[in-house]
This record gives C-alpha cells, sequence and structure tokens, in this order.
C-alpha cells in the first residue's frame, strides 16, 4: 500500500508560481505512472500531468508550457512545477500512482484515471485575479 502526501498548495496572485511536492512512501512499481490531477468546485477531476517510471511525461494541454512534473527517484518524491497560473486553475490538487505504462507502436502512455490505486489528500491552490 503506497501512501501519499501532498504538500506545496497555497494562494498566490494571478502569474504567480508554486511548486507542489508528492512524498511516497515506498518507490513505485516499474512500468507504472504517477500524476497529478485537479478538481474545481462543481467540476469533474481532470488530469494535469502524468510520469511514467521512465521518466517520459505527458501534460494536458492547458498546462503546457506552463506545468512541469518531475521526480526524484532517490527522495521518492513526486513534483508539479507551475509557472504562470491563472484564476482558472484554481482547484484541489492531487497525487497519484499506480497505473500501468503502455506502449503501442513505440507510443507510450500512462492508464486513465480510474486505473490510479493510490492517492494523496489533496491541496489546495487559489489564484486570485
Amino acid at each position: 500500500q503506497v501512501q501519499l502526501v501532498e504538500s506545496g498548495g497555497g494562494s498566490v496572485q494571478a502569474g504567480g508560481s508554486l511548486r507542489l511536492s508528492c512524498a511516497a512512501s515506498e518507490k513505485p512499481a516499474e512500468r507504472t505512472c504517477m500524476a497529478w490531477f485537479r478538481q474545481a468546485p462543481g467540476k469533474e477531476r481532470e488530469t494535469v500531468a502524468a510520469i511514467r517510471s521512465d521518466g517520459t511525461t505527458t501534460v494536458s494541454n492547458f498546462a503546457v508550457g506552463r506545468f512541469t512534473i518531475s521526480k526524484d527517484n532517490a527522495k521518492n518524491t513526486l513534483y508539479l512545477q507551475m509557472n504562470s497560473l491563472k484564476p482558472e486553475d484554481t482547484a484541489m490538487y492531487y497525487c497519484a500512482a499506480g497505473a500501468k505504462s503502455y506502449c503501442n507502436g513505440g507510443y507510450c502512455y500512462c492508464g486513465a484515471q480510474y486505473e490510479y490505486t493510490f492517492w494523496g489528500q489533496g491541496t489546495q491552490v487559489t489564484v486570485s485575479s
């Protein structure tokens, strides 16, 4: 059972930056993914970014050029660097782990949201205009 603990959320003004951290209790299994999701009030939870065990990443369109997902394997910690924050980025941000990594014809990707088996408690990000 992997335990995930997020930190780093807070309140910032538009244009500001935050770095979220997610400390895992143990190293995630090989060929699995870790990811950041977010959920704003009244909206469905959506994927922000994901990272495979080999370090390759995917970032949702709204985060391209602004958010960077990374991990420190020595510390079993996942990060999300968020720059140029907008009010619409206001949400609870969740760290997740355990989804399988799939490869098809040289293209590799992480499983869907429902495949993530371990979740953190979330950290609130509030961006004011």
